[in-house]
């Protein structure tokens, strides 16, 4: 492979002759061949806009040469669109500022700013740290990139994907409002419920994740960037962030803003954490979704089967015809995975040492991953499996039927413990509560047919008296 010589503050480096990234890029690639996973795009495009803007504002602050400044802001252009990415190499498994990524960042747009300009890559015309890097640090500039990448993606694909979801829920609750099912409690019979009812609690859940993973992108709306490398913001213009951070929010229409303090910024990521924790919270509630569903369209004939879930693959190798609920345990893998994702970013989060965080890249990979998974997730359980639900009337209406919960409905009238003893007798005698109660004669015949109508008991009320 043919190579250039590149030079940074340690001295000479071989670099592919093609490559955009410079000597510190290079080292960073000997040092940490960990485990082939590297920034994601939404980070990288962030990474992208932040110098584009830093180079406009430098320019319009009277600190970068016009010419200069045009030409990084055209190649910093090109990260944020994806044509560069080739050239971003680096393992998420780095030094733990990021400055690495940084670094890698900034001598790409340097060298492509150089090639704008028909310049020799790698001769410094334009300069990684003294043009590109302008008024930043890594230390603010990874953080800032972090926020921005993961607020994006949750407005941009989390969110979406979730209220499409929700509205779906909505759907099917309209739907089944009319079908009466059997509750479950502790897994076993409860009273009545309207399968309406149930996917009114689901969409419910969502709008409360909706609602949590809202307030956390107010918080990473707060930007480090301006802190430079330790808060005090030196070797930047007081200006500087607050007309950067103006610029990206504009681009991309969100509620961005400079941190009211930057040591809190940089040296503690509660942010993220908060918004790992939002993601982990979404996570439990779509667990707890999709498990009921495959729970409930369990069968065909030997399971609860109270719901028909759409068939979209073969389900055995060896068993001719079966069908698995395979879109509810893909949602549930994501959801596990994004509540070990969260633990990670606990962790990263706790270490904080003093004016720093030294596990931002890892928290990075894990928060984006967390959102690019559970927005995957939930769009391909919504298309393969929510959209085509149905429900079993016929078995809904025959499990309540025959539920021995039926006989809390008798307690008002009767008491508890003769209620006690008809549900017990149901069992032993293998007959229905309804049947045992007006071979006892317990009620008028009239009256129990009214105390036993299933759906007056999905109301509050006393059943045969007052709703």
């Amino acid at each position: 492979m043919a190579t250039r010589i590149e030079r940074d503050s340690m001295g000479e480096m071989e670099v592919p002759a093609t490559a955009l990234y410079g000597a510190q890029t290079a080292r960073a690639m000997i040092n940490f061949p960990i485990s082939g996973i590297r920034f994601p795009r939404p980070l990288l495009r962030a990474l992208g806009q932040i110098k584009e803007q830093a180079a406009f504002v430098n320019r319009e602050l009277g600190l970068l040469d016009d010419k200069i400044a045009l030409a990084v802001m055209d190649a910093a252009a090109e990260v944020v669109e994806g044509r560069l990415d080739e050239h971003f190499p680096l393992d998420i498994f780095q030094t733990g500022s990021g400055t690495s990524s940084n670094m890698n960042a900034n001598e790409v747009i340097a060298n492509r700013a150089a090639q704008l300009l028909d310049q020799k890559i790698g001769d410094k015309t334009i300069h990684p740290n003294d043009h590109v890097n302008l008024g930043q640090s890594s230390n603010d500039v990874i953080p800032t990139a972090i926020h921005l990448a993961a607020a994006a993606e949750i407005v941009d694909a989390l969110l979406p994907a979730l209220q499409q979801m929700q509205k779906l829920l909505i759907d099917k609750a309209t739907a089944f409002d009319d079908i009466i099912k059997i509750g479950r409690t502790h897994l076993q019979d409860a009273t009545p419920v309207r399968l309406g009812q149930v996917f009114g609690g689901y969409s419910q859940q969502l709008e409360l994740v909706i609602a949590e993973l809202k307030r956390a992108v107010e918080g990473l709306s707060e930007l480090p960037l301006g802190g430079t490398a330790v808060g005090t913001g030196i070797n930047t213009h007081p200006n500087f962030a607050g007309k950067v951070i103006e610029r990206i929010a504009a681009i991309n229409k969100l509620p961005l803003r400079e941190a009211s303090d930057h040591f809190a910024a940089q040296g503690g990521k509660e942010a993220i954490v908060a918004a790992s924790g939002a993601l982990k919270t979404t996570a439990v509630a779509l667990f707890k979704i999709g498990n009921d569903i495959r729970h409930l369209g369990s069968g065909p004939r030997c399971g609860i089967g109270e719901l028909k879930l759409p068939a979209v693959q073969p389900g055995s190798s060896i068993m001719p015809g079966k069908v698995n609920p395979v879109m509810a345990e893909s949602l549930m893998q994501v959801c596990s995975q994004v509540i070990g994702h969260d633990a990670t970013i606990a962790l990263g989060g706790l270490s904080g040492n003093f004016e720093l965080n030294v596990m931002m890249p890892v928290m990075a990979h894990n928060l984006l991953e967390s959102i690019r998974l559970l927005g995957n997730g939930v769009t391909q359980f919504c298309v393969q499996c929510l959209e085509g639900l149905e429900a079993n009337r016929e078995r809904c209406g025959e499990l309540v039927e025959q539920s021995l919960a039926m006989c809390t409905a008798l307690a008002p009238g009767i008491g508890y413990d003769q209620a006690a003893d008809i549900a017990k007798e149901a069992f032993k005698s293998g007959q229905t509560v309804r049947e045992v109660a007006r071979q006892k004669k317990v009620l008028p015949e009239d009256e129990l047919d009214k105390i036993l109508d299933p759906y007056p008991m999905t109301e509050p009320g006393i059943p045969g008296k007052t709703r």
